[in-house]
């Protein structure tokens, strides 16, 4: 039976569309680059795009790290104790730190490399390390941001993510317009431009959120002496939580990168295509994302307050609006795909590799708002971080890349059946997330 609860659902829509706007402008300035460089040239739109692809890794391990102070931290909030969380924040700052200089370092010793991984078009490769010179820089502001936000979302303070992302866009937007292509006398800069629009609004957000989290927010009290140490006593504890999160959002971002190297070294059509279809199939799964991300709040608290009924009667309800929201999800993107095709500057092959892609995610997106939701937002929500991990290892690297590889360089298979084979894991995680989701046994008050 769904839950009667008014303010549950009140709290859910709340959490889920701040927090879906969080995320929507994270991937609204990647957006924001490929429609105003795919009408500029196709080369930078490829470049941009392979660069992109390195940035959603990056975004994947830093989100697991601030998941982590979420899934500790709202267990804390349903006891009523913040001091805690504002302890997770600094271990996840330093965690958050080692990843981003590991990153930088990569791709500041090898900008060849590290775009040369998605394509061996050398056109495109020196669009993307234009690019990349300037978007690495934005690395360390991303970071600070999320890992604030982690803290804040943890005790259910995210107006704030509104706030930044509407600023962020309209600056990234902004100056993409007077620097891809010049105008008003501003020089023609092409991806370059594109790349100085995201690090100002990195920036901004940066600046816009630290100052909310040390002058504003009455919750959490942050201090910055509080940020720059690291609690010994919660540091294990918080590891034990965080690095199952971070191996699974390294799988999935390695993953999701995959499909551009895959693709890309089929054909410069397919990663075009691909990087179109893609990036509006991301932007439309924020809103799951989203939901996850409230579930698992939600979920943390009840289970903080020892409430096990309400656990179970919530996470029935939240399964009945992930399907929901993955079928309005699926239908708009079958509904956009034409209009959206019209902004771009294609040739006809990648204009309809690109409409076949989009279809073919229309289907992804129902099956991944259920399995993601409950995986990463009701399980380890609950305090089972391990079993998504243990699923993505499985599901992923034993079945869907060696599967894929073969597909594209063995059995030489269309880009559209290899796309298929890369978003397989999607539809089969669905039955494991089913089974032990509603068995209960992922429920672990770690606090």
């Amino acid at each position: 039976m769904l839950t009667k609860d008014r303010k549950f659902y009140h709290s859910f829509l709340v959490l889920m569309t701040a927090l879906m706007l969080q995320q929507a402008v994270v991937l609204s300035v990647n957006l924001a680059d490929n429609i105003m460089l795919g009408g500029y040239s196709e080369t930078a739109l490829s470049g941009v795009a392979a660069v992109n692809q390195i940035q959603f890794i990056l975004q994947q391990l830093v989100f697991a790290v601030s998941n982590g102070v979420i899934v500790l931290g709202s267990q804390y909030w349903g006891q009523g104790n913040t001091e805690p969380i504002r302890k997770l924040t600094a271990n996840a700052f330093w965690c958050a730190a080692i990843i981003i200089l590991i990153l930088f370092g990569f791709v500041s010793l090898s900008p060849h490399t590290a775009v040369g991984l998605f394509t061996k078009d050398e056109a495109i490769i020196s669009q993307g390390m234009d690019y990349l010179a300037i978007v690495r820089f934005t690395y360390p502001f991303f970071a600070v941001t999320t890992v604030l936000l982690g803290g804040l979302r943890s005790v259910e303070k995210v107006k704030i993510a509104l706030y930044v992302s509407v600023m962020a866009l309209i600056v990234n937007c902004s100056i993409n317009y007077l620097l891809i292509t010049g105008k008003f006398g501003f020089p023609e800069m092409g991806a370059r431009g594109a790349a100085i629009g995201t690090l100002t609004a990195r920036i901004l957000e940066c600046v816009v959120v630290s100052a909310y989290a040390l002058g504003k927010d009455r919750r959490l009290h942050f201090q910055l002496g509080d940020l720059l140490r690291i609690d010994r006593d919660l540091r294990q504890r918080y590891l034990k939580t965080s690095i199952p999160l971070v191996f699974s959002g390294f799988l999935w971002g390695c993953n999701t990168a995959l499909q551009t190297v895959i693709l890309g070294h089929m054909s410069s059509n397919a990663i075009a295509a691909h990087s179109i279809s893609s990036t509006i199939f991301l932007f439309l799964k924020v809103t799951s994302v989203g939901a996850a991300s409230a579930a698992a709040v939600l979920i943390g608290k009840t289970v903080g307050s020892g409430n096990l009924k309400k656990v179970q009667e919530y996470t029935r309800t939240l399964q009945v609006l992930f399907i929901s929201i993955g079928v309005v999800l699926g239908a708009i993107l079958f509904a956009v795909r034409i209009p959206l095709l019209g902004l771009y500057a294609l040739s006809p092959e990648t204009h309809q590799l690109a409409n076949t892609f989009m279809i073919i995610e229309a289907t992804v997106l129902v099956v991944t708002s259920y399995q993601m939701c409950m995986n990463t937002g009701i399980i380890s929500g609950g305090g089972d971080t391990k079993f998504v991990m243990k699923q993505d290892l499985v599901a992923i690297w034993c079945i869907v890349v060696p599967l894929s590889l073969a597909a594209a360089f063995l059995w030489n298979w269309s880009p559209v059946a290899v796309l298929l084979c890369l978003n397989l894991d999607q539809y089969l995680k669905c039955i494991p997330a089913f089974l032990y989701g509603n068995s209960y046994r992922w429920v672990k008050k770690l606090t």
